[in-house]
């Protein structure tokens, strides 16, 4: 599944083509993704102008003209392709991430159609993700975000956010990260990542990131800058693609090759002097990569 990286990629790929835009028209091709798609969904979307797009943790979220926005989640395999239209008073198109991509068409659910004549079309081969219209006013408190916890790349994450949560908490860290309502938008591959680069064992108890005053200990301040450091490190590759994820381009994320610990069991670990091994084990039903030498 997309994660942070992935979706931030995606939503700086979609931004020079559809903010700023009129959606004239908007093609509903099914009923339902992972659920049923709004009321009158293509009608209410028509003739609207998107104003931003912005991401919150894993969800797309274009902020449209009047009092509704676009919430959109990728699932497992959903994909943005973009066909662009009119040129620029250059000629040329806008938007790096801007190229003609073409997958399995009977995939394509939903397509959107701008006054600058750009096609943005929405494909999810196993459609797990899903599209809903929030009223604006209501998107912080409406159920998927209410109990959201800060973004990573804000200043709201810091060392004395982290303490203040897991104060007490017995279950291990890896978990503490993975759970939305203490961190926004983290998921398996960069929790491992991070806890590497803040030489953390995932087993540690989440506890340990807080004095029994609840004041941050040394491992919440090396925790911080190393999600942050691996966000924006991926973001800056365009992502891992792994199975079905590609830029807003369809060009594949480059991640993955820098990869430290995900996806590397048995192989020797990458730090200088430690002489480990890279370990799977399973956590919660997920795979978790770690070095039990250096990550302590």
């Amino acid at each position: 599944m997309p994660e942070l990286p992935e979706v931030e990629t995606v939503r700086r790929g979609l931004e020079p083509e559809l903010v700023g835009r009129r959606l004239v028209q908007v093609e509903q091709r099914r009923p339902d993704l992972r659920f049923p798609l709004p009321d009158r969904f293509a009608e209410r979307l028509s003739g609207r102008r998107v104003e931003a797009l912005r991401r919150r943790a894993k969800y797309l979220i274009a902020d449209l003209e009047g009092d509704e926005s676009l919430v959109m989640h990728l699932g497992m395999s959903g994909r943005f392709t973009i066909v662009p239209g009119a040129m620029d008073g250059n000629g040329s198109r806008p938007g790096v991430f801007t190229h003609e991509v073409t997958p399995a068409a009977k995939h394509d659910h939903v397509v959107f159609h701008t006054d600058r004549g750009t096609t943005v079309t929405y494909n999810d081969a196993r459609r797990f993700g899903f599209m809903l219209l929030i009223e604006a006013n209501a998107l912080d408190t409406h159920a998927l975000f209410a109990a959201m916890g800060p973004e990573p790349l804000s200043n709201a994450l810091h060392a004395g956010h982290l303490a203040a949560r897991a104060t007490g908490r017995t279950t291990d860290l890896k978990a503490f990260l993975m759970d939305q309502r203490n961190v926004a938008g983290l998921g398996n591959i960069y929790v491992c990542e991070a806890l590497y680069r803040a030489k953390l064992s995932p087993l540690r108890v989440a506890s340990s990131l807080a004095t029994k005053k609840a004041a941050p200990t040394a491992r919440a301040e090396r925790l911080v800058p190393a999600i942050v450091s691996v966000l924006n490190d991926a973001i800056a590759a365009g992502g891992s693609s792994l199975r079905d994820y590609r830029q807003a381009s369809g060009e594949l994320g480059y991640f993955q090759h820098t990869f430290a610990v995900y996806g590397r069991e048995g192989e020797p670990c990458s730090r200088t002097g430690c002489g480990g091994t890279v370990r799977r084990i399973v956590q919660a039903g997920r795979s978790t990569f770690y070095c039990p030498s250096c990550q302590r």
